[in-house]
């Protein structure tokens, strides 16, 4: 089996089993995605979903976030790590993307990377949740780990792994398979004690096919 056969293989199957391939961050808008996926970075979605709530509450709009101080910001976002730096990234990337994009995401990869705080994992989910382009969002373990254990890629890199699935998935395909990569990733293909035996690829996977002889 070739390496586009069983890409080919892997998306079909995982989307019958993951049929909603959805981001497991809470938004309202495409910033509040920003914000969210910036939070995020060495943190659980489950614990960003926790405190947006409340910073979305208190800084409801891209406007209210760019007239506010990282200061005013930090005390919402304390507990998902790094709040200094996020917080000063949120109310930069806001105050951008009003003053230079018109308060409009924009809808390309590199020009959203230009954004304060937002590398290509951020930029490729943007351009996949919210406009429906063909993004490859990689900087996740979980993407990386199955894609390596399934031969589809060979490095541990982020972007190096994205331009390999990007030969292999068709574009259509590449935003909703890396949603159900973590999905497939969180329930069965676990990094220390993966679930071969309910696995759903464990015919195609060739870590499997290296453990059984």
């Amino acid at each position: 089996m070739t390496k586009k056969q069983r890409t080919a293989e892997a998306v079909n199957r995982l989307k019958e089993k993951y049929p909603d391939a959805l981001c497991s961050l809470q938004y309202a808008d495409p910033f509040q995605l920003l914000v969210a996926v910036r939070l995020s970075a060495q943190c659980t979605d489950a614990r960003v979903n926790l405190v947006t709530p409340a910073l979305f509450e208190r800084f409801p709009t891209m406007q209210a976030f760019a007239a506010a101080t990282p200061e005013e910001v930090e005390p919402y976002i304390h507990s998902c790590g790094f709040f200094r730096a996020k917080a000063k990234d949120i109310v930069n990337a806001a105050k951008t993307l009003l003053t230079e994009y018109g308060g409009v995401l924009p809808k390309t990869v590199d020009e959203l990377c230009k954004l304060p705080g937002v590398g290509r994992k951020t930029a490729n989910l943007l351009c996949g949740d919210i406009y429906g382009q063909g993004g490859v969002v990689v900087a996740d373990t979980h993407c990386i780990r199955i894609s390596g254990r399934l031969g589809l890629a060979d490095s541990k890199d982020p972007f190096k792994v994205e331009m390999q699935l990007r030969k292999l998935l068709p574009p259509e395909e590449s935003n909703d398979f890396c949603h159900r990569l973590v999905l497939f990733g969180r329930e069965i293909c676990d990094a220390r004690t993966p679930r071969c035996a309910q696995c759903p690829l464990s015919d195609i996977c060739p870590r499997v096919g290296v453990k059984s002889n």
